[in-house]
């Protein structure tokens, strides 16, 4: 494999969690053969729920069913040991000081209120400095300004504020609060201290929803420096970009009342740190299935629409600078340079990934990435992962390399009876590497041990003989037809004889052989014949006639015994719906994490057994 050109001073390492342990895979300078490396001795467990790198590459930590595990990656040395055995998620804050955990949050019989199962620990001395109840497994995470001098979460529906730049202890004490409602949202911009802060307010009694832009620490209502109010908004995201400058809000619906989406529907707004505020323009509708922010902080993607689905660039005016075209697309991924974009169809798609140059607007490939559950670019901007990983899939589990040409270069396949879960590049402060040149011209790579899918388009069976010149209709069984005809003396049928088939073109029978003679030249045997005809087509008429008979007797008899069919046919469709999600529950409770269409789905289930109840009692 030639990489020539695209060898780096740098090669990021690779943290792999299977069902049978954590390890650390690394590949030389001059190849991208990853493998385990024995730097970081492989922790034998089954019950690693998460691990995780620092934004700036210099901690690496990972949870073991026993405890948390902090490594130094200079030397992978233990940095510390934080007592959480059923730690579930865990995040480093901006810079890396800081290290927060989630758990699920339950009750017993000793604390019926319940404790604490979001904790946040400083990584110099390991002690725990803040913990809270967070019952919300989707926006448990708290938000951090870059310089990690300010710490804000909501609880209770009440935003609040922690002023840490002196010392870790104000964690005791809020330097800031903002009153507000049950399922609020609160974001801290990156960028400049102090940061500009985004809160939305979920709408109540038919009102709508808000969500206003802030310079902290002016926080009162009427400091509001941006205001954007938007009804049908279940759930908003808040989306910035790396500079702070600008934040898209994503709005969805648990159901949309339409009946056009089982998953809801989307908006996207846009508000501006000046004040502007607008809707993004979607030209086809549908849901909005991702929003991405380049790098680059000044134009983002969006990939929306019923698929087909569209993709297209927007710049700071929402205004749309490249369409990207129709395909089957659900998912964007930005390189860290912005310079190179993967436009990918992955879930129930089969796998379409387009790798696009942002800056000469082309495509430079298109490959077949088929069952990725995780999709990562290298830091370096040249490579990127698309790995085959359990719970989502169980079977097929793997990893493999590609650089951006669509050439493979790596690939693992995880071996029978293991499951992979989860695989993560390591990160890398800014400036450790630089822009990658795009270039045409592919990069030599490996071939593919997984057999490929077959490209042939499928053909029915009745074109298949179309195409191989045959008549299908002689391939349809045909019932023969008894004559009762009895013969008359001096007219004998052998009993080879055979009834040719109509000709439907010069509407005339064929002539039918009567002991080796043509019978079109028999004046004697004409009356005989037409006799035979004439009951053979009697026969016919009474056949169809009972058929015709037995299918009516057999569709009413079907139609008393299933009542309403149409009504029938709604109620299995509820009960399947009420049947996965069952089935989402247990493995929610087996601490699996679910995706936002799936905890969404859990959410209808009293939607579901009311209209499963309705349907009963009118049937």
């Amino acid at each position: 494999m030639d990489l020539e050109g695209c060898t780096f001073s740098v090669s990021p390492a690779l943290a792999v969690r299977s069902s049978v342990g954590v390890e650390v895979w690394a590949c030389e300078k001059t190849n991208l053969q990853y493998q385990y490396k024995s730097f970081l001795p492989k922790e034998e467990t089954r019950n690693c729920r998460s691990l995780s790198f620092s934004s700036n590459g210099r901690y690496f930590a990972y949870s073991n069913g026993n405890e948390i595990k902090v490594f130094q990656t200079l030397d992978w040395k233990i940095r510390c040991t934080l007592h959480r055995p059923k730690a579930f998620y865990l995040r480093f804050s901006p810079l890396g000081k800081y290290l927060c955990t989630w758990e699920l949050y339950a009750v017993t019989k000793e604390k019926p209120e319940g404790s604490s199962n979001m904790f946040v620990y400083e990584l110099n001395s390991g002690s725990l400095v803040f913990d809270i109840v967070q019952k919300n497994q989707t926006d448990w995470e708290p938000s951090w300004s870059s310089g990690e001098s300010l710490f804000a979460i909501v609880v209770g529906g009440e935003a609040l504020f922690y002023d840490i730049s002196e010392d870790s202890k104000n964690f005791k004490h809020t330097s800031r609060k903002i009153g507000g409602s049950r399922g609020a949202v609160v974001s801290l911009s990156p960028g400049a201290y102090p940061p500009w802060v985004a809160v939305n307010t979920p709408g109540t009694k038919g009102g709508p929803s808000m969500c206003k832009l802030f310079k902290y620490p002016a926080l009162s209502q009427n400091q509001a420096i941006a205001c954007k109010s938007f009804f049908q908004a279940d759930r908003v995201d808040l989306l910035w970009n790396n500079r702070g400058s600008g934040i898209l809000l994503l709005t969805s619906t648990d159901v949309d009342k339409s009946g056009a989406s089982y998953y809801g529907n989307q908006a996207l707004h846009f508000m501006a740190i000046r004040g502007d505020t607008c809707s993004v323009p979607l030209s086809k509708e549908g849901p909005v299935h991702c929003v991405k922010w380049s790098p680059k902080a000044t134009e983002f993607v969006v990939v929306y629409g019923f698929m087909p689905s569209k993709a297209a660039l927007y710049n700071l005016k929402c205004d749309v600078i490249f369409d990207f075209g129709e395909g089957p697309r659900n998912s964007v991924y930005f390189n860290d340079f912005g310079n190179l974009l993967a436009l990918a169809g992955f879930g129930n798609l089969p796998g379409n990934v387009e790798i696009w140059d942002i800056k000469k607007k082309e495509k430079l490939t298109n490959i077949k990435c088929p069952d990725t559950t995780y999709f990562e670019w290298n830091p370096n901007g040249a490579y990127f992962v698309a790995a085959t990983t359990a719970p989502r899939l169980r079977i097929g589990n793997g990893f493999k390399i590609y650089h951006y040409t669509g050439a493979l270069v790596h690939e693992t396949i995880w071996p029978q009876g293991q499951e992979l879960l989860g695989v993560e590049w390591q990160k890398y402060a800014d400036n450790t590497f630089s822009e990658p040149i795009i270039s045409k011209v592919k990069l030599e790579g490996i071939k593919s041990s997984l057999p490929e899918a077959s490209k042939k388009a499928y053909t029915p069976p009745h074109l298949r003989m179309l195409k191989e010149g045959k008549d299908p209709d002689q391939f349809i069984p045909r019932p023969q037809v008894k004559s009762t005809h009895t013969s008359t003396p001096g007219f004998h049928v052998n009993k080879k004889a055979s009834v040719a088939k109509p000709n439907t073109q010069n509407n005339r029978k064929e002539p039918v052989e009567c002991d080796g003679k043509n019978a079109a030249t028999s004046n004697f045997d004409q009356p005989q014949q037409q006799s035979r005809k004439t009951n053979q087509a009697s026969d016919r008429e009474g056949n169809t006639v009972r058929v015709l008979s037995d299918n009516t007797q057999r569709q009413k008899q079907q139609s008393k015994k299933c009542g309403n069919p149409e009504k029938e046919k709604k109620i299995r469709h509820v009960a399947k719906k009420l049947s996965d999600i069952k089935k989402l529950k247990v493995r929610q409770e087996q601490g699996e994490t679910l995706e936002l269409n799936q905890l969404n789905k859990i959410s209808m289930e009293a939607k579901f057994l009311e209209d499963l109840k309705v349907l009963k009692m009118t049937t």
